[in-house]
């Protein structure tokens, strides 16, 4: 195939993805848009007094914004009332959401890629349950779709099911993977991951890792191992360290986010689940309590459920008026 229809084939697949998941990200957060909606409707032609303010604060919470943001955000409209820069419901919804988005640096929840003509090796951590498999392949095919060669590394070898569902995956979505088996050594899975990756041109590694809480310090330690292995054989690597919360848990992803902040070297956070919640706050308080970016946003069962996380595109919907709705 020639270069410019290989291109033109690749840009046209990335168009489609972007139309499906602008449609996945309006349905995925329709459930915290009604609670913010519906709670906002109280403000209408209201002074911003103490009453007003309190029932804001618990709006935000509702949508499980952490309290101490919420706290910083009704303070910042109160005083945006006194200066009589806003003075209506819309203007309070606009305020917010230019607050918010301040938060989130468009440049911050970019992908970061290898050097050209090195794969970019992806660590994939967080606790049992997240969604971490299941986002490895939505990755995969994501990648896979936009023309990438993407090779999977199934270093979760505590567990044999672990290691045969990403082989499953992989198989479904049709990318390659290094064998593995069950109590192998999770970092020599990763070293012959890259290893392959550069004798055989592949773009991207995602490497799997095993589920893991911050205080068990031999499971910690192992992330370390795997990461300095993966050096050793590639410098600069790995080119990101991305950790997956169920966005299901709210507050409770915000606490995993903090205690993994600094153990496992996380570069940023993938949310996933966000369909099935009206906790969408909880990923603007990720972003507020943690020095994380939130790189991608999982929103559905199917394998282009998971976007990129544009914040502009987030904030207006879980923002959006009924009628926009």
């Amino acid at each position: 195939m020639a270069f410019g229809d290989f291109f033109k084939k690749a840009k046209s697949a990335v168009a489609g993805l972007a139309k499906k998941a602008t449609q996945a990200l309006v349905q995925g957060v329709q459930k915290t848009a009604t609670a913010l909606r519906s709670g906002l409707q109280f403000v209408v032609g209201r002074k911003v007094d103490a009453e007003t303010a309190e029932k804001l604060r618990e709006i935000l919470i509702s949508a499980d914004v952490s309290g101490s943001m919420a706290d910083e955000l009704v303070a910042k409209v109160q005083a945006a009332y006194q200066d009589r820069e806003i003075k209506s419901l819309e203007e309070i919804e606009t305020f917010l959401k230019e607050q918010i988005k301040l938060l989130f640096p468009p440049q911050a929840s970019q992908p970061c890629w290898a050097p050209p003509g090195q794969p970019t090796v992806l660590l994939i951590v967080g606790v049992n349950g997240s969604g971490k498999t299941t986002s490895i392949a939505k990755l995969a095919h994501r990648f896979k779709t936009e023309g990438r060669k993407v090779l999977l590394a199934p270093a979760d070898t505590f567990r044999a099911a672990a290691v045969e569902q990403l082989v499953l995956w992989a198989e479904r979505v049709q990318v390659e993977y290094v064998p593995a088996k069950q109590g192998q050594d999770p970092a020599s899975v990763a070293y012959q991951a890259v290893e392959k990756a550069l004798a055989r041109h592949f773009d991207v590694v995602l490497v799997d890792t095993a589920g893991r809480l911050d205080n068990k310090k031999n499971l910690m330690d192992e992330l370390e191992k795997i990461s300095r292995v993966i050096r050793k054989k590639l410098p600069g690597a790995p080119h990101e360290v991305l950790m997956v919360l169920d966005g299901n848990t709210g507050q409770v992803a915000v606490r995993q986010a903090k205690n993994f902040e600094h153990t496992a070297n996380v570069t940023g956070l993938i949310v996933t689940k966000l369909d099935g919640t009206a906790k969408g706050g909880a990923v603007i308080s990720m972003r507020a309590e943690v020095d994380l970016p939130v790189k991608w946003i999982g929103l559905g069962e199917k394998m282009t459920d998971l976007e990129p996380f544009d914040a502009e595109v987030f904030v207006d919907e879980i923002f959006k008026t009924e009628t926009e709705a």
